[in-house]
């Protein structure tokens, strides 16, 4: 047996005379126990291209509302290569494109902004 210290912040600190292996295993178990009932948010990441077709687009966007659904943030990316950074602007055009019909399950977190060669913009699903 062992005299263990149990709260140190109280005053007087409380200790009591208990098996210090048995006291750590059952601590390491509460932990586990608390850790597993925690919800681990995970960042998807969808790219796009300036150039990306309508049809791209509605593909990728049910993509992110089953993201954004299941409680996932999503990065959404246009990637310029070359000239593409003469067409910022449909970058941004074609982000607030995605922002717009994911309004229902999604708010945005971070407005579409160049990093860069990519033009990154952030959502994060809706409390209902």
């Amino acid at each position: 047996m062992d005299l263990v210290e149990v709260a140190p912040d109280a005053n007087p600190p409380v200790c009591k005379i208990i098996d210090f292996g048995k006291f750590m295993y059952e601590k390491k178990k509460k932990e586990k126990e608390a850790k597993k009932k925690q919800h681990v948010i995970q960042v998807k990441e969808l790219r796009f291209r300036p150039t990306t077709d309508d049809h791209d687009l509605e593909f990728k966007t049910r993509h992110a509302r089953e993201f954004l659904t299941g409680g996932d943030k999503v990065k959404a990316t246009v990637q310029f290569r070359g000239r593409d950074m003469l067409y910022t602007e449909q970058g941004e055009k074609l982000l607030n494109e995605l922002a717009e019909s994911l309004d229902d399950v999604s708010k945005i977190e971070s407005r579409p902004t160049m990093e860069g060669r990519r033009m990154i913009m952030i959502l994060s699903p809706a409390k209902n």
